[in-house]
């Protein structure tokens, strides 16, 4: 049986469906409690950018988005990644999950081939499209091509730069497989799979789209979930697909929104709507019309 026909077999036992059968005692992973401290079985911390042998142009681009430092995900799980571990990483809200895996893949392409060569999925457009300026402003001084492949544009747009060459391709699952089959996303070359926001990819809705998606990747690809929260539902189907993967996990209750600024403006009752829209253009300046 090969290692594809494995992973299948065992996304059957856990996957879309398992609900209905008898639940079976699984605790994720080795070593992972998912209700307690979870230790990860990686003890590398880089704690600066320079240290972390990246391509130069990937570095500047790092620096010139404005990172002076890596937080505290970005120290423990960018090497792993780059050294083509499976990895699951955990961390709360606003502190650089979309650069982690944005910094590890542009490490690993290699921009001289016009093909896609990571393959990251978003539970919605939104994410999705933050995910690619992310990816397109670190690597700006690469020339690295990143496409959006999302529900709601225009396919035909879609499939033409699809098969024109991009290194990086994000989008939400229907989309993404949608351009599978139609041949215009070719797969030969993905070497990195990512499921942002995994425990919301991953929950009922989603899980055979993620499945069907997979099934049309190389046998060998490295797979990469990075999620705030990581309930046991979601850590029963990693084992279907992952292999011995790097766990960087941290306690329920130090999951919070420390890394995420909060405001509070008072505003009359009777202060017209363009006063509060003109509130919400400053704070939000990218909602601008």
């Amino acid at each position: 049986m090969s290692m594809q026909d494995k992973r299948n077999e065992e996304w059957d036992k856990n996957g879309p469906g398992s609900e209905e059968k008898e639940p079976q005692a699984y605790n994720g992973p080795p070593g992972m409690d998912p209700d307690g401290v979870i230790e990860s079985n990686w003890d590398d911390i880089v704690d600066n950018f320079d240290d972390m042998n990246l391509k130069e142009e990937l570095l500047r681009g790092i620096y010139a988005y404005g990172f002076e430092k890596p937080s505290a995900i970005q120290q423990r799980a960018i090497i792993p990644c780059i050294r083509g571990h499976d990895v699951i990483a955990q961390a709360q809200s606003g502190t650089g999950k979309t650069a982690t895996f944005s910094i590890s893949i542009l490490q690993q392409i290699d921009t001289s081939l016009r093909e896609c060569q990571a393959l990251i999925l978003a539970p919605t457009r939104e994410l999705a499209q933050q995910i690619q300026k992310v990816v397109i402003a670190l690597g700006d001084f690469m020339n690295a091509q990143c496409h959006a492949c999302i529900g709601g544009t225009n396919v035909r747009e879609d499939m033409r730069k699809l098969e024109a060459g991009v290194h990086v391709v994000v989008g939400t699952p229907g989309r993404v497989y949608d351009m599978i089959t139609r041949h215009a996303l070719r797969t030969r070359y993905i070497k990195m799979f990512v499921l942002d926001e995994a425990d919301e990819m991953l929950s009922r809705g989603f899980k055979d789209q993620i499945h069907d998606v997979f099934k049309m990747l190389d046998k060998d690809v490295q797979v990469i979930l990075l999620s705030a929260t990581m309930p046991t539902d979601v850590l029963d189907v990693t084992k279907s697909f992952m292999r011995s993967p790097i766990r960087i996990l941290v306690k329920k209750e130090e999951l919070t929104l420390e890394g995420i600024k909060q405001f509070f403006v008072f505003v009359e009752r009777e202060t017209g709507n363009w006063r509060r829209c003109a509130i919400c253009t400053t704070l939000c300046p990218s909602r601008r019309p």
